[in-house]
């Protein structure tokens, strides 16, 4: 049975990789995304990956990873110890939806509670503190003081912060 597993490359080799993948008819995806970037006469779209160094192939594991890790810039396989992770379809096929349509899609960091993060902008910029629970909008993170042993908590929008 084929199954998804994330790839690891080296910088800037997803998009020859993916190619690659292509002609050895191994099914891939490389999500990317579309940013404008500006240089000193213009302003032009491109498109990057959106996870930096990642693409997904669905393989029959360990069948083609030998193939697979020749090609020029290919590093690793995702693994917990010796086995890669597999990686749910439905995951997949929700990346491949998002990226059919017409919208702004950006990486947001993995938190989970107990991350230390730091705000990143608004009128608390530049705090730090711990995750101690989190849902899909909010985080609520509190700030401790070792040496009074207190702390304090508040509520702020996930998308406001980011790992220490």
């Amino acid at each position: 049975m084929h199954t998804w597993y994330a790839l690891y490359t080296k910088s800037r080799h997803e998009k020859l990789i993916s190619g690659e993948l292509i002609k050895r008819s191994i099914e891939s995806f490389l999500p990317l995304r579309k940013i404008k970037r500006r240089w000193s006469d213009r302003i032009k779209t491109i498109e990057e990956p959106l996870f930096k160094s990642y693409l997904f192939v669905k393989t029959e594991f360990p069948d083609h990873k030998t193939d697979i890790l020749k090609i020029k810039g290919a590093v690793k396989f995702v693994c917990a110890g010796a086995n890669p992770i597999p990686i749910d379809e439905k995951v997949i096929q929700s990346l491949q939806n998002l990226i059919s349509h017409d919208i702004a899609i950006d990486p947001f960091p993995y938190l989970e509670k107990g991350d230390r993060v730091v705000i990143k902008s608004g009128p608390f910029k530049n705090t730090e503190g711990f995750i101690v629970r989190k849902d899909e909008k909010k985080c609520r993170i509190v700030i401790s003081i070792a040496a009074i042993k207190s702390s304090v908590a508040i509520e702020i929008d996930a998308y406001l912060v980011d790992k220490t």
